[in-house]
């Protein structure tokens, strides 16, 4: 699986450390970004994510900052992508599972590298059930991007 990884000035130091964890399990992974410390903007990597995954350069994608809320926030405005802030195991499973979720958000400064390790091991794991219910809650989020809800 290819695996797309970004994060800005805070996740950085988080970043590299998943991406040689990732390499590691036998992942294929596109580093988007940021390559240091110094101070940057979120939304720019939010969007550097989500344009590889529409564009099928990678299937998942993993996005850190401090917190994990701004990237979050950020990359849930790009059509067809579906961005869960997790810091628990069941939610970064379970956001697949149901909702389809194709970008994992961390917080650098919320969490440590080896729950970053069980939520990323847990996210790309995860597949998609396909159930009714779930597709059709998918298809009123489609609704909502597409500004055709009612």
């Amino acid at each position: 699986m290819k695996v797309a990884l970004a994060a800005d000035h805070a996740g950085f130091e988080l970043k590299e450390k998943m991406a040689a964890y990732l390499k590691g399990a036998g992942f294929e992974v596109m580093d988007l970004g940021t390559g240091d410390q110094e101070p940057v903007d979120y939304p720019d990597f939010a969007l550097a994510i989500g344009e590889a995954l529409r564009e099928r350069r990678a299937e998942r994608g993993i996005l850190i900052c401090g917190s994990g809320v701004g990237a979050c926030v950020a990359a849930n405005k790009i059509n067809g992508i579906r961005a869960g802030l997790c810091h628990d195991n069941y939610s970064a499973h379970q956001g697949v599972e149901h909702d389809d979720m194709n970008v994992l958000c961390l917080g650098a400064r919320v969490i440590g590298e080896e729950l970053a390790k069980e939520l990323i091991s847990a996210f790309l794991a995860a597949r998609f059930t396909g159930e009714q219910r779930h597709r059709r809650r998918l298809a009123k989020i489609q609704a909502i991007e597409n500004g055709s809800a009612t």
